[in-house]
């Protein structure tokens, strides 16, 4: 944990955040920009800068979590799809510096672009 990490604080509880799951490593909220309704964001406890770095065991936990996470976020919006993106470092798209995922609700005709 950083002190001056966003995410960090929201896990610490120094900011509140609507939590929409939570295990023992794992943290999800909703996006307070969201993209679509129920944007989603997954991350570790633990402060790691992004996806590239999070230790091999941490990794293996991640695959279920996001599965599980995924299927309940498509299920609770009624989303007819879902994208889920992991920006790593600031050229691709990375604001906050502590690996996270996005889990975004994709419906018929919503028209976003998310690649050009």
């Amino acid at each position: 944990m950083t002190n001056d990490c966003l995410f960090c604080q929201i896990i610490n509880g120094q900011i509140s955040s609507q939590r929409v799951y939570e295990d023992t490593d794992f943290i999800a909220i909703l996006d307070i920009k969201p993209i679509s309704s129920g944007h989603t964001l997954l991350m570790p406890k633990a402060h790691y800068l992004n996806l590239l770095d999070l230790p091999e065991d941490l990794l293996a936990k991640l695959g279920p979590v996001l599965q599980k996470l995924g299927q309940e976020v498509k299920l609770n919006n009624q989303a007819d799809g879902l994208n889920i993106a992991i920006n790593n470092g600031r050229t691709a798209g990375q604001i906050i510096d502590h690996t996270h995922i996005h889990l975004i609700p994709r419906f018929n005709g919503d028209a976003l672009k998310l690649m050009p």
